[in-house]
């Protein structure tokens, strides 16, 4: 290679935007406050406003508040993206929305710090975590990309592997040391770290600022999926034979739009599909925890003993995902093709949710053992974790690749918010059950120990046996694929 060459090279080669560091650094930050706060959240519950007493008898309604205050608290948060984003899009930016919501995600946290023997006002520091969380949550991932240009765009997937490598990194310290911090030292400083992450997330977020590319609000945009659903809903008497009924509002929206809004649409009856598995993953963070305290957390590993805190064993979840993905990906995948099982996303969804249900089997098996008095190794919940652990490779992120290869560009955005609209769908549904049970609803009597997850056993089991009837039913469109033929076409007649 000649001088002049390398010196070419050397000039294009692409960089990373000077503002990634920040944007890493307070996900990273963030994802600590978050899952340090819940590693501990259902237990301090029971323990501190439900049951302090430690009486048996209180035990399966604390419990089930406990777990319907946590539910609640989840679905509001994974409620709000789809409000952040559009505010975010239409008014303020980016940048201003993650800065001022960051804001009261701190004072947030700062109220479970100060009234942890409150209950009002350690709710209300509960709302404004979920208004902090979800109002940023749709933006902070979108802001990175807007960081990359033309000249530099091949980077983008190592930065988005970065980003995704400290939302986990997060997750996996905290849910060690949060429960340690809660046990030798108590609710204020294990409530109060997650806050000081917080504010140094926003410390590191508002250093960079000199350096974010910003992209403008753009308006209020009327060809959207709210607005062309409303239209074609309150005109649904002008529709022609022959039409479907989203094809009415083609009379005031853009055609293009509204034919994206019919793919989103067809996307939301498979997601229909995965609000079975989200009213139950989110228990390996509530329920789970509390049925780890009740067992024998001790870890023989043969060259060192300890034994684990309830609150730490659902660090194998971020552990077994960040192992499987590779996993799945580069060998399962690849091995099942070859043989003949095409592992589409339906088929893994499938799949999935058969996994799903497997993994609450385990855990109604083991709770049974508790209620006939014994006293079961965590080793049987951490098989539980495997197991869920790849039903969530084979679910969330299959879910995720089909809501974006199934929509066209411009309703991407509005697929990965409808998608976790139905993460929060899931919550509200554990949350009113439990909710039910500790009111000493209808529920409580047929929901006792184990009667609790083979209930939900059999929930998801419907879904998966509903799903594998309707899913070679479905109508599906794969953008990307039809994109790629299109092309290929296109050169064909060109040459």
């Amino acid at each position: 290679m000649s001088a002049e060459t390398a010196v070419s090279v050397q000039k294009t080669k692409s960089k990373y935007p000077r503002s990634i560091p920040f944007i890493i650094g307070n996900e990273a930050a963030e994802r600590f406050s978050f899952y340090g706060m819940r590693s501990i959240l259902v237990i301090f519950l029971v323990n501190q406003f439900y049951n302090p007493t430690h009486n048996p008898a209180l035990t399966t309604v604390a419990q089930a508040k406990a777990n319907a205050d946590t539910h609640f608290f989840v679905a509001l948060a994974y409620s709000l993206p789809f409000v952040g984003g559009l505010v975010a899009d239409w008014f303020t930016g980016k940048y201003r929305i993650i800065l001022n919501i960051s804001i009261v995600y701190c004072i947030g946290h700062l109220f479970l710090a100060l009234f942890d023997n409150n209950l009002d006002m350690f709710t209300a520091g509960l709302v404004l975590i979920a208004i902090g969380a979800g109002g940023i949550k749709s933006c902070v991932s979108a802001n990175v990309g807007d960081q990359f240009d033309a000249s530099n765009q091949d980077l983008l997937s190592k930065v988005y592997g970065w980003f995704y490598f400290s939302i986990n990194a997060g997750s996996v310290i905290s849910t060690i040391l949060i429960p340690w911090v809660y046990e030798a030292y108590g609710a204020k400083w294990a409530f109060g770290i997650p806050g000081v992450l917080m504010a140094l997330a926003t410390i590191i977020f508002f250093s960079g600022r000199k350096l974010y590319v910003r992209v403008p609000p753009a308006g209020v945009n009327k060809d959207n999926f709210v607005f062309i659903s409303l239209y074609a809903l309150f005109h649904a008497g002008q529709k022609q034979k022959g039409q479907s009924l989203l094809d009415v509002a083609k009379a005031k929206h853009d055609p293009e739009k509204v034919e994206g809004v019919k793919a989103v649409y067809r996307v939301i009856m498979v997601f229909f599909f995965a609000l079975a598995f989200w009213a139950v993953w989110d228990q390996n963070l509530s329920e789970w925890v509390l049925q780890a305290d009740t067992m024998n957390r001790e870890i023989n590993l043969g060259f060192t003993k300890f034994t684990m805190l309830a609150g730490q064993v659902q660090t194998f979840n971020p552990v077994f995902l960040l192992i499987f993905i590779p996993i799945f990906n580069y060998w399962i995948y690849p091995a099942l093709d070859k043989m003949g099982l095409k592992t589409t996303p339906l088929r893994r969804l499938g799949f999935g949710l058969f996994l799903t249900a497997l993994s609450f089997a385990i855990i109604a098996w083991i709770q049974s053992l508790i209620d006939h008095g014994a006293h079961p190794s965590i080793w049987w919940q951490i098989l539980a974790y495997v197991v869920l652990s790849a039903a969530e490779v084979l679910v969330s992120i299959t879910g995720l690749e089909y809501a974006y290869t199934h929509s066209p560009k411009s309703m991407k955005s509005t697929m990965t918010a409808i998608w976790l609209l139905v993460v929060a769908l899931g919550n509200l549904i554990t949350g009113a059950v439990n909710k039910n049970i500790s009111n000493h609803g209808f529920l409580e009597k047929y929901m006792i120990g184990a009667n609790y997850y083979w209930f939900f056993v059999g929930f998801v089991s419907i879904f998966t046996v509903a799903f594998m009837i309707i899913s070679p039913r479905l109508k599906e469109h794969n953008y990307i694929t039809a994109a790629e033929e299109g092309k290929i076409v296109a050169d064909t007649n060109n040459l």
